[in-house]
């Protein structure tokens, strides 16, 4: 099942194209983002499912969203998203992606 993928607020966005021209790691990271990107496309359920009561509070608040999604990749990086659908097409939302330091601070580890 396809989805449609969108950044959730044009700060995210920007941040990603940040990535694309900074140093060699960030260059590394925009690219694995790509790769994740492509994967979610084709199966947006392609990552794992944060349990509902482990969603932090700020992406609940922040976002409205009811489900949460996590992709591990590249040197222990986590990409954070929500899945919705209208009945006729699915939607991915990319939240934000962080070091696997800042994802046990977020998440109380």
């Amino acid at each position: 099942m396809k989805s449609a993928l969108y950044f959730a607020d044009d700060q995210i966005k920007h941040t990603f194209f940040i990535l694309q021209s900074g140093r060699a790691e960030e260059k590394e990271i925009f690219n694995q983002l790509n790769t994740v990107f492509d994967m979610i496309a084709t199966d947006p359920f392609c990552g794992i499912q944060v349990p509902k009561r482990l969603i932090p509070k700020m992406h609940l608040t922040k976002y409205g969203i009811d489900n949460l999604w996590k992709f591990n990749f590249h040197k222990n990086w986590r990409l954070m998203y929500s899945i919705a659908g209208d009945g006729t097409q699915v939607i991915t939302l990319v939240l934000e992606w962080l070091s696997h330091k800042e994802y046990e601070r977020r998440f109380g580890y």
